[in-house]
């Protein structure tokens, strides 16, 4: 594997350029280091951070949401795939429960479980680099967003179609089938997956690592498959994936994967909840579900637009419209007023709005989802076909205008479509293929003394939003479904999901059998599973 790194290596490693599939080595783990000379420095071992170590605890502070804490007996920090290997085999030795962290925004406790014993720990394993043999880039799964789009970028003027928040970990995101603010233009980042390395255990309890492609003739193909949207920590551990456009040609790397504007517009629309009335409120909303579902398509002048509509609770002020188009385009500026003016039509509160131009780089790499103090969440995911009903909008304008709630609560609705549906729903693991937005149910708070509180209100606005389809969004409605990187364990409570559909087929739908087949392929012995794992 050759090419040009931040930080990274040149050289090969297990699964690049030589075996596809390994044992355990007799030679030991071996550090994938940054080098100019191709060779590749040995000396750094996996590091075992334990209980008494003074690094335990900022490695166990890594997760997304406070809410969940594991306390393993170990983490693992690893640099390489061998060691990977070494790690599994020692925890399915010892009959030790292990699982993945990658940036650590899980936002259920699928990872932060107190039954994990050992935790892998992959932010060291953060290399980026070109693959020429396999004409591909080689992203290693402990990366963060931002240094993905950063190195990608800066190095060959190419870019991943990946998530707005940088400190998403590339590992989580790609394996539950990332989506972000080129995916109208783009499709979701797993269009463009090209390849994944995954340290698996066979029948026989034997940890082994095998690179699975999206070759037609690649009889690991369903691996890849598994990990275009079937949720991470089910199959193995991914140590590295490789993108590239599926209709990419030639060897030269900045022809290989989407080229992002060199330029953005941005503006922010703002209305303030002491001037609304429900009336405004239903106008927004409506205006703004219309007309995404009558751009939906591929081709139209708002291919490039991206945006979030964040439906705030009354505490926080104000409901704030945020888009971005490609600033290089000759209309861009009317595109974007053109657009704010459809949402704001016939909505008598006034609001205020704020442009900008920014050099792409430097906007993505801002994040714009920092909760501060908040720390303790709770999640919640639908994907929508259609607009919401009269009987939905009343629940959110009661549940978001109440004054007496002190949450810092929120809907956030994400452009989606174009690009995204034109692929068809079996081409990956992620069959939401005709949907306009993703929404996504967010609670926050700070004291852990409140947990009861916030999650029952975040539940019982979520069970009226659906309650005539059993207190979930069913899919191939106005619905279809929801999104297993907004993990939301209610699903598969029969409490909250009295719908009569499995929670499976909420986030899987007519794909969940081919994902049962992949499990029973690659991981027969079920050593790696979550409470929204797929399962046998």
């Amino acid at each position: 594997m050759a090419g040009v790194t931040r930080r990274g290596f040149l050289g090969t490693a297990s699964g690049v350029g030589g075996a596809a599939v390994l044992g355990i080595t007799a030679a030991g783990p071996a550090r994938a280091a940054a080098s100019t000379t191709g060779t590749a420095d040995t000396t750094i071992a996996a590091l075992s951070v334990t209980p008494g170590d003074p690094r335990y605890l900022d490695l166990m502070s890594r997760g997304y949401n406070a809410r969940f804490a594991a306390r393993p007996d170990s983490v693992r920090l690893v640099h390489s795939t061998d060691q990977v290997v070494q790690v599994v085999q020692e925890a399915v030795s010892s009959g030790r429960r292990i699982t993945v962290r990658g940036g650590g925004h899980c936002l259920d406790g699928l990872v932060d479980d107190p039954d994990v014993r050992i935790l892998v720990d992959m932010s060291e394993m953060s290399a980026i680099t070109y693959d020429a043999g396999r004409r591909a880039f080689a992203v290693e799964a402990g990366a963060l967003l931002g240094h993905v789009y950063r190195t990608l970028y800066l190095e060959w003027g190419v870019t991943i179609p990946g998530g707005t928040c940088p400190t998403v970990g590339v590992g989580g995101h790609v394996t539950g089938g990332g989506y972000g603010a080129l995916c109208r233009k783009h499709g979701a980042v797993v269009d463009h997956l090209y390849a994944v390395e995954v340290v698996y255990v066979d029948a026989l309890g034997i940890a082994r690592c095998v690179v699975a492609t999206r070759d037609a003739g690649d009889p690991n193909r369903e691996l890849w498959w598994a990990h275009t949207g079937g949720g991470g920590g089910t199959f193995g551990i991914v140590t590295r994936y490789w993108f590239r456009s599926p209709n990419a040609t030639g060897t030269t790397p900045g022809n290989l994967l989407p080229k992002p504007p060199a330029t953005l517009l941005k503006a922010t629309a703002s209305w303030k909840w002491a001037d609304l009335t429900e009336a405004d409120f239903d106008r927004l909303v409506r205006n703004h579900n219309g007309w995404h579902h009558a751009n939906n398509t591929v081709g139209t002048p708002y291919d490039t637009l991206n945006s979030v509509f964040i439906l705030n609770n009354y505490v926080q002020g104000a409901l704030v419209l945020s888009a971005q188009i490609d600033g290089s385009l000759a209309n861009a500026a009317d595109l974007m007023s053109g657009y704010i003016a459809a949402v704001a039509d016939g909505v008598a509160a006034p609001h205020t709005t704020a442009t900008s131009s920014w050099p792409w780089l430097k906007a993505t790499l801002k994040d714009p989802y920092d909760t501060g103090v908040f720390n303790r969440g709770k999640f919640k995911g639908a994907y929508l076909r259609e607009s919401w009903s009269d009987a939905q909008l009343a629940v959110l304008w009661r549940n978001l205008s109440d004054r007496s709630y002190d949450g810092h609560a929120g809907i956030l609705l994400y452009t989606y479509g174009g690009q995204v549906n034109a692929v068809a729903p079996d081409a990956t693991a992620m069959p939401q293929r005709d949907s306009m937005l993703k929404a996504n149910f967010t609670t926050y708070w700070s004291d852990p003394s409140q947990d009861d509180r916030h999650i029952a209100w975040m539940r019982n606005l979520y069970r009226d939003m659906y309650a005539d389809t059993g207190g979930v969004p069913l899919p191939d409605g106005a619905a279809d479904g929801s999104y297993i990187n907004y993990p939301d364990v209610d699903l598969a409570d029969p409490a909250w999901n009295t719908s009569g559909v499995p929670w499976q087929a909420l986030y899987w739908k007519g794909n969940y059998p081919r994902l049962q087949r992949a499990k029973q392929t690659w991981d027969p012995r079920n050593v790696f599973h979550h409470p929204l794992s797929v399962t046998v």
